[in-house]
């Protein structure tokens, strides 16, 4: 019997405007499905309730991933007070009520808190790995887990409106790891008042944001057909927030097996991440050090 085809070679970057309902996974599936591609992966899941940009990269591109997932996200939410919930969003059953209500200038003069280097808790239901497990499975198993607090660089956080008492928008602008959730629920606690997110959006992350985006139904109107590829963004885009170092042809040549590679006139701190390129695409990721890139990732366009 012939072995089942797993998809076409398909690299670079599809960016999605996720609806509120389905899982990121499965819009990745779902993208994947209708490129035909053999391989596929997002950077940065968004809960099903949750809407906006949703990178997801096929082929090399995926080789990038880490670096878009690393870089800064802006997300818009509206906090909805006077309620904690198991979830600390919209989603789970509420857990404890307040009759108190801030107004803007209480809101504003809490903000400073929450910006810059703060420590912040997970939710209990995240994806946090406690002894192996995810923490949202220990949730729905009825388990209450103690997850540690981590840190996290809030670049910008700004009321944006004030929707009556009972909710405010706000925008925040912040770095690898951080939950809005969270956030959501320590203002409402700060505030004396208690709170969880009623919606949120993700506006852009990293090189990518929802200016040209494809929502569900554009998706499945291209599906399987060229304007869908015509969509793709290079994947390159992934790598735009790292240096670029045009290789020389002996350089391209160690570093397409994996070796490191001197790229003349080059000035980079130690450590530093940066790709290598050739012709206009990608050809290697890694670390400078020692005057040479050291590859962690070799792309390989079929």
């Amino acid at each position: 019997m012939a072995s089942r085809k797993r998809g076409r070679p398909v690299h670079g970057w599809l960016i999605l405007d996720k609806p509120a309902g389905p899982s990121s996974a499965a819009m990745v599936a779902k993208a994947k499905w209708a490129l035909g591609a053999a391989k596929a992966g997002h950077a940065g899941t968004l809960d099903p309730a949750a809407t906006g940009l949703l990178a997801i990269a096929f082929g090399e591109a995926t080789k990038t991933v880490p670096y878009v997932v690393d870089a800064r996200k802006c997300y818009r939410f509206t906090v909805r007070w006077g309620a904690a919930t198991s979830t600390d969003d919209a989603e789970g059953a509420v857990i404890a009520r307040s009759d108190a209500r801030p107004d803007a200038a209480a809101i504003r003069a809490m903000l400073p808190a929450f910006t810059g280097d703060i420590l912040q808790v997970p939710p209990q239901v995240s994806a946090v790995k406690v002894a192996g497990a995810r923490a949202y499975d220990l949730a729905r198993a009825g388990a209450v887990v103690e997850l540690a607090a981590r840190p996290l660089h809030v670049e910008r956080l700004e009321l944006i409106a004030a929707s009556g008492e009972d909710e405010a928008v706000l925008e925040m602008v912040c770095g690898k790891g951080g939950y809005v959730r969270s956030l959501a629920r320590d203002l409402g606690a700060a505030l004396g008042c208690l709170g969880h997110v009623a919606s949120l959006r993700r506006l852009w992350s990293g090189p990518f944001d929802l200016a040209g985006a494809l929502d569900a139904a554009e998706l499945e109107t291209l599906a399987r057909t060229p304007a869908l590829d015509a969509r793709l963004l290079p994947v390159a885009v992934g790598l735009a927030e790292l240096p670029e170092l045009p290789a020389t042809a002996a350089a391209a040549a160690a570093l397409r097996h994996g070796n490191p590679a001197p790229l003349p006139g080059t000035r980079l701190a130690e450590g530093a991440a940066a790709w290598a390129s050739a012709g206009g695409l990608p050809l290697a990721v890694g670390e400078w050090r020692g005057g040479v890139l050291r590859p962690e990732r070799v792309f390989v366009f079929d």
